[in-house]
């Protein structure tokens, strides 16, 4: 890779619904990391949570519609049309082969981050991208998390000039906005307005899939 190649950012999760603290993670890791383009890639089958309740198709139209008028941003659905345990190493794998001239950026929370050697293939992760990892008052690194950072850490500056490998902390606003609590006031009758996108808002509320 040459010096100075383009940065793709890559957000990975449920987004069950997709709101607004997905939303603001994405905007700042886009302007601190000085990203070309931010991709959503909806998952299909967790290997590390529970089963979405949003079907697979509604979550990624929610997330179209949602980022529909931000450039910069899209959505991949490819761990939706692969079968199986939706495995971050194999779609950061296939973007490798798919986006050859940039460098990727796999953006994480702090609680995915100290949980991630118990993902598949974990070690493999840095072959294929860089690691951003948004952080919060109070959030911290533990274990064996804290020594990567410490191994691996990197600015965001130098993202650039190396393929793979390295892990920048990412200080982020923190919204106190959760898909589980969207969920439960959709299906009590509740307002969503101003939690999510006007679009998302509108297709969830037309929508019969989170009504009890």
């Amino acid at each position: 890779m040459a010096e100075g190649a383009p940065l793709l950012g890559i957000l990975g999760g449920t987004f069950d619904p997709v709101h607004f603290g997905h939303l603001r993670l994405a905007e700042e890791s886009f302007a601190a990391l000085a990203l070309e383009r931010l991709c959503f890639v909806p998952s299909a089958n967790p290997p590390h949570r529970p089963a979405p309740v949003l079907a697979a198709a509604t979550r990624f139209a929610l997330v179209q519609a949602a980022i529909a008028d931000r450039p910069g941003f899209f959505a991949d659905d490819r761990e939706i049309r692969r079968a199986g345990t939706s495995y971050t190493v194999e779609t950061l794998q296939a973007m490798t082969a798919d986006y050859p001239d940039h460098h990727r950026v796999l953006i994480l929370g702090m609680d995915a981050f100290n949980g991630l050697t118990r993902w598949h293939r974990w070690q493999e992760l840095f072959h294929y991208a860089h690691l951003a990892v948004a952080t919060r008052p109070g959030a911290q690194a533990v274990g064996e998390a804290a020594a990567l950072l410490a191994e691996r850490s990197m600015t965001a500056d130098e993202l650039k000039t190396r393929p793979a490998g390295g892990i920048v902390p990412l200080s982020i606003t923190r919204l106190d906005i959760s898909a589980t609590a969207i969920r439960a006031a959709r299906a009590a009758g509740r307002s969503i307005r101003y939690l999510v996108p006007e679009g998302v808002r509108l297709q969830l509320e037309t929508s019969q899939e989170l009504v009890e």
